[in-house]
């Protein structure tokens, strides 16, 4: 995940380094494999990845991508959604969903956030559609999955296709089922920094639809099946050998890690539930904790007290979609989307990952405390 207002500090918002060594033999040696086999594109490593992933999620299909932007792009495509055609989510986002939409030349329709959740709110969604909506991608925010059921039920009443962007969320669970494999398709990214990531960029859709499936795999190789035969005109968006290595040492994993954010996040909850600032709502296995995000007043103020303190933070999103320069031409104001403006000026993600210390939460909330009462 792209962030704002990165530093390292002592506490740092994310530690990659201390992950890696908690497996270095495995990622080492999983490395050297490949290596060692001089494959390093679509080889068995991705296969098996996309067979273990698609077994996770519980689908029949998963292929692996160059990025989690190129995954919503693909399925997209897949779809056959292009020009003249429009698309629903949320304006609280990184911008890339936005632009996969974008990418096809179709139209992104933004609709308002649930001010909690920081979801996009099912309620206003079927006031949005059109005789020119194809599709609704709704993004599980920082862990926590949407109400996926409601939007499913309205993508029915009008035949729209529900695309899940899970870029932030790999392994939550919905009512018993693993995000992803609930909508017609699911896209995760394994950004570094993402709950599951890789070291370097890398992304995966998972479907039940064989065809839809077998044409994101023509897709991601320049619309060919066969080598040097070209039915489509496609792109290059491969997940390498490296990665998808790297990666299934870290699937092992995930439920752990998992779990160790849930954890985390109580913690946090539980240290700073008198304080006049929101915290997240408690989910159950509906939140991974991707960040810790809570809402302040004072943001930049405190951002700075933060800083001062030694703990890093980081702002995930301090500027709406539409609000962006890229997106102004859509003309939206904060009017229309008042939940999503007041949380980019308000969110603030604190210190987040499984290895993080308990006598280190407790720092960063002595902090928090300084500040509200100084």
């Amino acid at each position: 995940m792209q962030t704002c207002s990165e530093r390292s500090e002592s506490i740092p918002l994310v530690d990659l380094k201390k992950q890696y060594l908690s497996i270095k033999d495995e990622i080492d040696l999983a490395v050297k494999k490949v290596l060692e086999s001089g494959h390093f594109i679509l080889g068995n490593e991705v296969l098996s990845l996309e067979r273990e992933v698609a077994e996770y999620i519980g689908v029949k299909h998963a292929i692996g991508v160059a990025s989690g932007t190129d995954a919503l792009h693909l399925s997209l495509l897949a779809y056959g959604i292009g020009e003249g055609d429009e698309v629903i989510t949320t304006p609280f986002s990184f911008i890339a969903t936005a632009e996969a939409i974008s990418y096809c030349g179709a139209k992104p329709v933004f609709v308002d956030i649930d001010i909690n959740s920081y979801n996009i709110d099912p309620a206003i969604i079927e006031g949005k559609v059109t005789k020119r909506t194809k599709a609704i991608i709704p993004v599980h925010m920082y862990g926590r999955a949407a109400e996926i059921d409601k939007i499913l039920e309205i993508a029915k009443k009008y035949n729209l296709k529900v695309i899940e962007d899970c870029a932030q969320a790999f392994g939550t669970e919905y009512k018993d089922k693993k995000i992803g494999g609930i909508g017609d398709i699911g896209a995760f990214s394994f950004f570094p920094s993402k709950n599951l990531g890789a070291y370097g960029d890398g992304g995966i859709i998972v479907t039940d639809d064989k065809d839809i499936a077998d044409k994101i795999m023509m897709l991601r190789v320049h619309g060919s099946k066969q080598k040097y035969i070209h039915q489509m005109v496609g792109y290059n968006s491969r997940l390498d050998e490296i990665q998808a290595a790297i990666l299934r040492v870290k699937l092992k994993k995930i439920d752990e890690w998992n779990e160790l954010r849930r954890k985390n996040s109580s913690i946090y909850n539980n240290l700073l539930n008198k304080l006049p600032v929101q915290l997240p709502k408690e989910a159950g296995k509906s939140h991974i904790y991707h960040v810790y995000t809570i809402r302040i007043k004072n943001r930049d103020e405190f951002i700075k007290f933060l800083s001062e303190n030694g703990i890093s933070s980081a702002i995930h999103y301090p500027v709406p979609i539409p609000a962006q320069e890229a997106y102004r031409y859509l003309n939206y104001s904060e009017s229309d989307l008042p939940n999503s403006y007041k949380a980019a000026s308000e969110v603030i993600s604190l210190p987040m990952f499984p290895e993080l210390k308990r006598e280190e939460i407790e720092k960063v909330c002595d902090v928090v405390k300084s500040f509200i009462n100084k």
